[in-house]
């Protein structure tokens, strides 16, 4: 053993640390370039069926062990095919010559290289710029994280970066304008995307909603996320948000829903130390 030391009856080894260390780096890297996406469940659910193939074998439940073998077998394949575009960003994620130095690269993940919070969403801008596109008519589809980057979704636009403000909102959404199709990505206070493709609900809508209303139901299903819709047809403003469409909203209304959204974290934490678990009264 090379400068090992034994814990219990288990001999642990330098090489078996640096091995743990190094998994673990990678399922986090690949976590966050599937974070914000529906594709971190299945992965999830892939490696949960792993771990109990592992713990069967190693209970010698044989019959079990070879259905789930034949399970992992075929797994490997249909990852492939079900996690190709995470493979692919994965791959050239590495392959950035840069990408230890720059800003967007390989360790930019890292908890310690975190930038630090942007500043809060200011509602108002927004809610002005609604208004505005809604009284002319002119679609609009923007999407609000108050947690993930959803890179994946920022990556299938134009990257901007820039304050979120209302002459911005209406110059991206203008008719002639080459990034009016498409979504508005908003994470902590700034537009980080323009031009991005969505994924679009597989559920039955009514008639009356188009393809803005149902990428934005899609992406309520599939993110921790709040989309702002304004209709080209009607100039109706709506929220998507878990699956569930509000439409035909007032400007008030838009309001309480998206600082209802902004906020529900801060109140559940605040719920839950008003009123502490049942077993912390009993010990007390």
């Amino acid at each position: 053993m090379i400068l090992g030391f034994t814990i219990g009856f288990l001999e642990v080894s330098l090489v078996d640390i640096l091995d743990i260390g190094l998994v673990s780096f990678l399922l986090f890297q690949v976590y966050n370039l599937m974070r914000g996406s529906v594709a971190v469940r299945i992965f999830i659910g892939f490696l949960s069926l792993y771990l109990i193939y592992l713990v069967v074998r190693a209970a010698e439940m044989e019959l079990l062990s070879a259905i789930l073998g034949q399970f992992m077998g075929v797994g490997v394949i249909a990852a492939i095919i079900l996690f190709q575009q995470e493979i692919r960003k994965f791959l050239l994620l590495l392959g950035k010559t840069t990408s230890f130095n720059s800003e967007n690269g390989f360790l930019s993940n890292l908890p310690w290289k975190k930038k630090k919070a942007g500043e809060e969403l200011n509602i108002t801008p927004l809610i002005e710029a609604s208004k505005s596109l809604g009284g002319t008519n002119t679609g609009a589809l923007i999407v609000l994280s108050k947690g993930s980057e959803l890179k994946f979704y920022s990556e299938s636009g134009d990257l901007i970066d820039a304050i979120v403000s209302k002459r911005l909102l209406m110059a991206i959404f203008n008719k002639t304008s080459p990034l009016h199709d498409g979504a508005v990505i908003i994470h902590k206070g700034r537009i980080t995307a323009a031009r991005c493709v969505l994924p679009v609900t597989e559920k039955d809508v009514p008639a009356q909603f188009g393809l803005r209303h149902r990428a934005a139901i899609g992406m309520s299903e599939t993110t921790d996320t709040i989309i702002l819709i304004v209709s080209e047809e009607t100039g109706q403003l709506s929220v998507a948000r878990n699956g569930t469409i509000y439409h035909n909203l007032s400007n008030q209304e838009i309001r309480s829903k998206i600082n209802d959204y902004l906020t529900e974290d801060k109140k559940k934490k605040s719920k839950e130390e008003k009123n502490p678990s049942t077993e912390e009264e009993v010990v007390k």
